[in-house]
């Protein structure tokens, strides 16, 4: 008796989904084999790292896809896969970045309704200390500019250190006496002293050195860092580009002496010529004053702290806290609304 033949249905028929209508899986390595590094140059799309716990060999290492538009910037502790020899050729991959304990940001402009204050820049990530590098004469301090850098340092969560540099050419009391009242950190620097104090206060932490072209920054960078015009020569070369002023990059701090803690790091930024705070709201700005807090509590709702009427301003005339501190603050607010704050400077190229 002949076989009969089998009858087809519909489940016997498989339709392959077109290319456009393939389903993608959404598992991803897990790269249990990663190492752990720390960024310490950004160049042209090549990142240039050390790896955590091992030798000071950097490993130049490009991001991998699948971060889709998650930026690396210096400071950042990721996870790389690949050849991370560090050995000449050798090219890693960026796998992970790990949560951030800070960002400190910055804009050109104060205004957001401007392409450049909108355009939002991340200076480093996870720096637990902001160095504000001034001079005391030549260029002469600009309280202005030290105002912007507390303001974002609070916002960031970074705690502020004032390094009040050239000594021997000018004392130190108008800028004190200027921010008695904030019980501010910092150090004093000559040509001739040592380091000793500003060690003790980098020892084992993250710290980024902000600062006007001119102040001495890398004059200090190179006190603290010996070898610093080296490695950052061989770090510049990790993207053939240009000297690595013009963008950040972390050195690690050498043991002195016969020491055992750990010397930190410190990350060096290019001299700044302007620290817009488009990013930080209005109400945030007060941060960066917080010996004006207190004449605050008792203002009006949606009260600017621009009005001769304001809480504020008549607590500071009653004797309660430095007019000079209101101003900068007031000045701050109106280049926060895009009004000029004077003359084609803005008020942190002004001095105290």
């Amino acid at each position: 008796m002949p076989a009969r033949k089998r009858e087809y249905d519909e489940d016997d028929v498989r339709v392959r989904p077109g290319r456009s209508s393939r389903p993608r899986t959404r598992t991803r390595p897990k790269h249990e084999d990663a190492v752990d590094a720390l960024v310490i140059t950004v160049d042209r799309g090549r990142y240039g790292c050390v790896r955590e716990g091992g030798d000071d060999d950097i490993v130049v290492a490009m991001r991998a896809r699948e971060l889709g538009r998650k930026s690396v910037v210096v400071g950042d502790r990721v996870a790389l896969v690949g050849d991370t020899s560090g050995a000449a050729g050798a090219l890693a991959r960026i796998v992970r970045i790990a949560e951030r304990t800070s960002v400190l940001r910055r804009t050109a402009d104060d205004d957001d309704t401007t392409p450049e204050g909108r355009l939002e820049r991340v200076v480093v990530a996870n720096a637990e200390q902001l160095v504000i590098v001034s001079a005391l004469a030549d260029p002469p301090p600009r309280t202005g500019f030290i105002d912007r850098c507390l303001v974002a340092a609070y916002d960031a969560g970074i705690e502020p250190l004032l390094c009040l540099t050239k000594n021997d050419l000018a004392g130190p009391e108008q800028v004190l006496d200027y921010y008695a009242e904030l019980d501010l950190p910092y150090v004093l620097l000559r040509p001739d002293s040592d380091l000793d104090d500003l060690r003790a206060r980098l020892a084992g932490r993250m710290s980024v050195l902000v600062g006007h072209s001119g102040v001495g920054k890398s004059t200090l960078v190179n006190r603290l860092v010996p070898a610093a015009l080296r490695a950052v020569g061989v770090v510049s070369a990790i993207g053939k580009g240009r000297h690595t002023s013009t963008s950040a990059v972390a050195l690690r701090l050498p043991r002195v002496g016969r020491r055992k803690d750990d010397p930190g790091w410190i990350i060096d930024t290019p001299g700044i010529r302007s620290f817009g705070l488009a990013h930080v709201s209005a109400e945030s700005l007060l941060h960066g004053f917080p010996d004006l807090v207190e004449g605050t509590l008792d203002d009006q709702p949606h009260c600017d702290h621009m009005s001769a009427d304001c809480t504020l301003e008549k607590w500071v005339a009653a004797g309660n806290a430095d007019p000079r501190r209101l101003a900068s603050y007031r000045r701050l607010l109106s280049s926060r609304a895009g009004e000029p704050a004077g003359s084609g400077l803005t008020e942190e190229d002004a001095s105290g």
